[in-house]
């Protein structure tokens, strides 16, 4: 991610955010936390180390339930950080932002660049709450200039926990590895009910569309998944059908969207 030059005409120094730290130049450590606890054990001192992780951890999921409890209805919404804004995806998930914002619903975004600053630019442009969750990571994405309400993690388990936790539905545009794993991280938190059944949106059928194919001509047909399990996923290239679906879902589990896109601040302990 490129960034403007400083006032003195010099380059902006390399960053990191750790949490709510921030590290610049000789600060930035050469590993993230998701790496150091998930590298393989080398000295005895791990031993010792890592129950004080623990508490880091702990740490990560109280701030994260603190900011984001008075939050109500929200969609959260996945995509591209490569997404251009040239590309139609861009537009669109500003526009289907804009849309959930009108339909009741605060909306949350991973917090960076591409298809994340659209949709937070969306619900900003709209006048609702627009939520960004950041992540620590090798190569510092930042929080887009579009979020009201940001919490950084160091932990990605942590922070997908808030994406489920606060969101009645999934709104997913064309992205890579890491909306891949979201994508199917919600669906299996769904057909193995550890969630309460919530619609997954898959927008753009020229995309996703092989994909989908792949999973009804290849993994329901050889018994991998039930036919049920297939229905869980919608694709569309509708914007107002997206939001349908959603309020559709919202009725059934008598949890429609309720305004609560404005949402006070967190108090502070």
């Amino acid at each position: 991610m490129s960034f403007p030059l400083l006032p003195d005409g010099t380059a902006h120094p390399p960053t990191r955010t750790k949490g709510p730290v921030t590290l610049r130049r000789s600060q930035v450590p050469p590993t993230t936390t998701d790496q150091r606890l998930l590298d393989s054990p080398g000295e005895s001192d791990w031993v010792h180390t890592d129950p004080w992780r623990v508490l880091r951890i702990q740490a990560e999921f109280v701030e994260g339930f603190g900011a984001l409890a008075g939050l109500g209805a929200a969609v959260s919404i996945f995509g591209s950080a490569r997404t251009k804004p040239e590309d139609p995806a861009y537009q669109q998930a500003h526009d289907v932002a804009a849309k959930l914002v009108d339909a009741g619903f605060a909306v949350i975004t991973g917090g960076g660049p591409g298809v994340m600053e659209a949709a937070n630019k969306g619900a900003y442009d709209a006048g609702g709450t627009s939520v960004g969750l950041g992540i620590e990571l090798p190569f510092e994405q930042g929080m887009n200039a579009y979020v009201d309400l940001g919490v950084n993690f160091r932990y990605f388990f942590a922070r997908k926990t808030m994406f489920v936790k606060y969101a009645q539905a999934f709104v997913v545009f064309p992205g890579g590895f890491g909306t891949l794993d979201e994508l199917f991280e919600s669906l299996t938190l769904v057909q193995t009910r550890k969630v309460t059944s919530f619609p997954v949106v898959l927008v753009g059928t020229s995309y996703w569309g092989g994909l989908v194919d792949w999973i009804r001509g290849t993994m329901l047909e050889t018994g991998r998944i039930s036919p049920q399990d297939f229905d869980l996923v919608h694709l569309t290239d509708d914007l107002d059908e997206v939001v349908r679906i959603i309020l559709a879902a919202q009725e059934v589990h008598g949890r429609a969207g309720n305004g609560a896109h404005h949402v006070e601040p967190p108090v502070e302990a």
